[in-house]
């Protein structure tokens, strides 16, 4: 078996008459699987021994770079029993990427029997399996088909699907979601995770939505499965898979090594918008913090074979080593971040502090992300703060002075929006921010009522409040872009949650939105006040004893 690194093939065969009898020679004595990995050169790259079932491929490292290529290696192993292309063969062609699976059979005497083999194909082409292409030949013998040419015309196909998808340079991304009781939730979830995507500068090449009994613990989706998802990524021209649930470490470290694409899951999708969102010395050392604390850990994610090299009797070995350090960096880094959001945390409190001092009331616009609310508060004070049809479009709270008649006026400020799932590390992150709302005399909740699940929008708002501790803040529905809705829908809304209708967009309703603060902040305050002190007044004298009064000198 150790000569076989010695042996060489054409490299326009798929494998070598003489080559493919040897293997099936040793296959006959040993009774096991025999495997070749041959580069496009014909040299035999690894020799792999399996048992009299299957093969057990080692880690080949990453494959090479470039969309729509293959690794470079085709896999040729013997087969005894006269099975075909295995499940485990299929599998491996695909979340390796190889070239080609070539399965020789052993016949009697060990001579070679019948051929047969897979590759990956474009879309459309026809094949036995789903972007599978398997054909058999009767005896390696007669096999002349030129291998070079085969696997450069694949490659050529590949590369034409992919630039064909193109779009204007941008990551291609496969967003995957896996549930196991709510297929139309778990749908609006997706088209959700399809517009982070997109706000974080990717291009969604596709979206696959798995209803499985029960959530796979190793994969999420499957061993199936994800090499359907290989294929897909490689056919689309794609490089990043985003699952719409959270991974747990030992999930995205399985999913990255057997598929090697980017792996992301939604929290770090938003932590990414958010580092690509934050304009502010406050906001970066927010979403750092937050990246540290979701990174953590994750850093037992390197390569376990470091940990094994040159470690020494009862030594915990280089890997291990670097592992530790990576680790006290990241602790140290934090503790530094915090201490810098506390200084910035105090510094808020005392301009809060000097705010009520003065006497000015602070109304805070909450609502779901994308839901209108720095259109809004452009609209009610004539500001240009950024509004941008994306999530997250504002990160950083503004504030914006508000003035009424009799010379009153209020601070608004705009603040982050809330998303379903939001992660808790990054609440905890922006708690400094979101003190904000805390301290709010009145909040403006926003609500898109144009969205097709607004009412989950509006409860996972109402969950996050209650959360920071403001839900039992005075607050305010305010109906948004009802100029994109039908008016029975506007009516229906208002009939089932109250609330103000007005489009930000157009002012339509501001006036009434506006009287409203107004009566909220000053006009009851102001008769609440009154109540109080008449209460605490003498009661008046009747009226005889005020005109006897009038004529006393």
């Amino acid at each position: 078996m150790q000569a076989l690194y010695q042996r060489r093939t054409t490299p326009d065969r798929f494998v070598s008459p003489e080559l493919a009898r040897r293997l099936t020679e040793l296959t006959r004595e040993t009774g096991r699987q025999i495997g070749l990995l041959i580069d496009r050169l014909g040299v035999v790259d690894r020799v792999i021994v399996g048992d009299a079932h299957r093969l057990f491929i080692p880690d080949l490292g990453r494959s090479r770079a470039g969309s729509g290529r293959f690794r470079g290696l085709r896999l040729v192993h013997t087969h005894l029993r006269g099975e075909g292309l295995s499940r485990d063969d299929l599998t491996d062609l695909a979340l390796l990427r190889l070239d080609t699976v070539v399965v020789v059979q052993t016949g009697p005497g060990g001579l070679p029997g019948e051929v047969e083999y897979a590759a990956l194909v474009p879309p459309g082409t026809r094949g036995g399996e789903e972007g599978t292409r398997v054909e058999r030949v009767r005896t390696v013998h007669e096999w002349d088909t030129d291998f070079t040419a085969f696997i450069q015309e694949l490659e050529v196909q590949f590369g034409e699907a992919v630039k064909a998808r193109d779009v204007s340079g941008r990551e291609g991304a496969v967003l995957v979601s896996v549930t196991t009781r709510d297929p139309k939730g778990a749908r609006r979830s997706l088209a959700e995770l399809c517009r982070l995507a997109e706000t974080a500068g990717l291009f969604v090449a596709d979206q696959v939505l798995q209803v499985r009994k029960a959530v796979d613990g190793r994969t999420l989706v499957g061993e199936g499965k994800l090499r359907d998802l290989v294929t897909r990524c490689m056919h689309l021209g794609a490089d990043v898979l985003i699952f719409d649930q959270e991974l747990s470490p030992s999930q995205l470290r399985n999913i990255a090594t057997e598929t090697d694409l980017k792996v992301l899951d939604r929290t770090q999708l938003i932590l990414d918008i958010f580092s690509q969102r934050a304009t502010t010395k406050e906001g970066k050392l927010q979403v750092e913090l937050a990246q540290l604390r979701y990174r953590k850990p994750r850093l037992n994610l390197m390569p376990t074979a470091m940990s094994r090299l040159t470690g020494g009797i009862g030594g915990r070995g280089p890997g291990e080593t670097k592992l530790e350090i990576n680790r006290r960096r990241s602790d140290e880094r934090e503790t530094r971040v915090e201490r810098q959001l506390e200084d910035i945390a105090r510094e808020r409190t005392m301009r809060r502090d000097r705010r009520k001092r003065v006497g000015l009331p602070l109304v805070a616009i909450v609502g779901y992300t994308n839901a209108g609310k720095s259109t809004l508060l452009n609209r009610m004070t004539n500001s240009a703060v950024d509004a941008e049809d994306k999530l997250f479009a504002t990160l950083d709270p503004t504030s914006r002075r508000l003035r009424f008649p009799e010379m009153r006026e209020i601070i608004l400020t705009d603040t982050v929006g809330f998303i379903r799932n939001l992660p808790k590390d990054l609440v905890h992150a922006f708690r400094s921010t979101l003190d904000e709302v805390l301290e709010a005399d009145l909040l403006l909740h926003v609500v898109n009522i144009g969205e097709e699940d607004v009412g989950e929008q509006k409860a996972a708002v109402d969950k996050v409040l209650g959360e920071l501790g403001a839900g039992d803040t005075p607050t305010l529905l305010v109906l948004n872009q009802i100029d994109r809705v039908e008016d029975a829908i506007v009516q229906d809304r208002v009939a089932e949650w109250g609330g103000l209708p007005v489009s930000a967009q157009t002012g339509a309703g501001l006036d009434a939105l506006l009287d409203q603060i107004e009566r909220r902040l000053f006009r009851e305050r102001a008769a609440q006040a009154w109540e109080a002190t008449s209460a605490d007044r003498d009661p008046p004298h009747s009226l005889t004893d005020r005109d006897d009064d009038a004529h006393l000198p």
